[in-house]
């Protein structure tokens, strides 16, 4: 027996059994292969399918998301513009309130200044009115000591106060 060629006999067994494996196999196992292997390919069919699915899912969801996005920065900016205007708005009522407050102030002090001024008037000559009378009471009595400068005094003024009401 030589290792390269082998006996008829050893041939003829080795083909019986390898047709009784593959009628077994054909009859048993090709079956059960095949439909595994069917089984598998519809699995990775329905996987296929439903990635592409969820990939046109996905890619409306980012079509959406993007509109939200645009949607939201519109609303973001509309919503600072009117802040923004509010801001201004209550700034300008703010001053506009600063103004007629400071203007009323400015009155009431204008007011206060001339009613102590008028006040510092009149106790001005009230003074005035009180030192001239003082004065005049020394001078006159200074000069009235006697009862001839005292007529002549009355006289002056008699003809004085006659002068004035004719020439009124």
């Amino acid at each position: 027996m030589s290792l390269l060629l082998p006996d008829s006999g050893l041939l003829f067994w080795m083909t019986l059994t390898f047709g009784i494996v593959f009628v077994v196999l054909a009859k048993f196992g090709f079956p059960v292969i095949t439909k595994m292997v069917e089984g598998r390919k519809l699995y990775i069919d329905q996987s296929l399918a439903v990635a592409k699915e969820a990939n046109e899912q996905i890619a409306k969801l980012k079509q959406e998301n993007a509109t939200l996005i645009a949607n939201a920065n519109k609303e973001q900016g509309r919503i600072i513009k009117e802040a923004m205007q509010e801001r201004d708005k209550i700034i300008a009522q703010a001053q506009q309130q600063a103004k007629i407050a400071a203007q009323k102030e400015l009155d009431e002090v204008k007011e206060r200044i001339r009613q102590e001024k008028e006040e510092a008037i009149r106790s001005i000559r009230r003074q005035v009115a009180s030192l001239s009378v003082d004065i005049a009471e020394k001078v006159i009595r200074k000069q009235l000591d006697d009862e001839k400068e005292q007529m002549g005094m009355i006289d002056r003024m008699l003809d004085d106060a006659l002068a004035a009401a004719k020439a009124n």
